[in-house]
């Protein structure tokens, strides 16, 4: 049976047209406020950014769903979690001072912030889910004690999962630390022969898993974390990743996102906003040119449906050429195979549809 994804355009003329009145529209089309009871401690799951980058989400447009919760009478906080790597965002301090820098402070966004698995990303419950890769999953306790939760998603590129929208929000966004490393450990970092043993990666490993050796940097691979800080810094691209291993990867994170949600059933609510749709993840510090123009705003109960939706969407577009998309720039190409030819994003979906975490199948309703 096809799950219904509602989709509101940019388009707008007047001020009842205003993306501020879109959300509302969304919100209201989708019913979401049957899921959520009075009294709930709704988690609203965001991604608060990496200092640095500017392509989050508006906070002006989570105030929309943070007003709407308080209206259906629920109690309503802004939450995110502890990333694996060394950041703007690795602990809960850190974390918060980025958030509010990015402007998700209580006068502007107008719930409190929580960051879900603690002060050091000790705060973990772990779920049983029984999948093929993983038993159970590590998930933040706050977030697993939440009684309904709603996932705002920024619908753009990735450079492990070629793409990031609700389930890869959920997988990683939801889990403590512990669990973004089971999801990581698959993929692990190599060195190739190129290496000129600058050092820099080696600055860079928080763990201190890397040491210079024959004029070349090698990883002890039995302390590395998978963080990838060290893929992300080499000033000379030799650090790649295991490729070969890059759908499992995919498929362990959908698990975890299956895990962030076994519990709430009939309890969680979709957002997708597709604009500013860079290449990257916003964990990186920076925000690159959009790969197509802005499409629109979609909300679901089903975030797999959610997530074909928006995939096929951005498809559709044609590809700014002044961007990183290196091809697949006609209407009906897989922009993300675009940017990263090695990863097919979509196993995302397809598997989440294996394990039931949602259908494939979706009636796209125009708001």
């Amino acid at each position: 049976m096809a799950s219904k994804v509602y989709f509101s355009d940019f388009r707008s003329r007047n001020s009842k047209e205003n993306k501020i009145s879109k959300i509302k529209k969304l919100f209201k089309a989708a019913n979401f406020e049957n899921n959520i009871n009075k009294k709930d401690l709704t988690a609203i799951k965001i991604h608060f950014g990496e200092k640095g980058n500017d392509s989050y989400i508006n906070p002006v447009f989570v105030r929309q769903i943070v007003d709407m919760v308080k209206k259906a009478g629920a109690n309503p906080f802004l939450t995110d979690t502890n990333t694996l790597y060394y950041g703007s965002r690795h602990n809960a301090v850190d974390h918060l001072n980025t958030a509010i820098l990015h402007g998700f402070d209580y006068a502007v966004a107008g719930a409190p912030l929580v960051i879900a698995d603690g002060i050091r990303g000790e705060n973990e419950i772990e779920i049983e889910i029984n999948l093929k890769h993983f038993k159970t999953a590590k998930i933040a306790g706050d977030i697993e004690k939440a009684d309904s939760m709603i996932v705002l998603s920024h619908f753009k590129g990735h450079g492990m999962s070629g793409f990031g929208g609700a389930i890869k929000n959920l997988a990683m966004g939801c889990a403590s630390p512990e669990g973004k490393l089971e999801q990581h450990e698959c993929v692990k970092p190599t060195i190739n022969e190129k290496c000129i043993g600058c050092g820099k990666c080696i600055a860079s490993c928080p763990v201190s898993a890397m040491i210079i050796e024959g004029n070349r940097s090698q990883i002890n691979y039995e302390v590395c974390i998978a963080c990838n800080n060290c893929f992300m810094v080499c000033p000379e691209s030799v650090i790649d990743l295991e490729w070969e291993n890059i759908g499992m990867f995919i498929e362990k994170m959908t698990e975890y996102a299956y895990g962030a949600v076994k519990n709430k059933q009939d309890k969680v609510c979709y957002i997708n906003f597709l604009m500013d749709i860079t290449p990257d993840c916003d964990c990186v510090p920076w925000s690159d040119a959009p790969i197509v123009p802005d499409i629109g705003i979609l909300a679901s109960h089903d975030p797999v449906a959610l997530d074909t939706a928006s995939y096929h969407l951005v498809n559709q577009q044609c590809g700014f050429k002044n961007s990183s998309l290196g091809h697949n720039h006609e209407k009906g190409e897989d922009k993300f195979k675009g940017l990263y030819k090695k990863i097919e994003g979509d196993i995302q979906m397809k598997y989440g549809e294996e394990i039931d975490l949602g259908t494939m199948d979706y009636d796209l309703i125009r708001i």
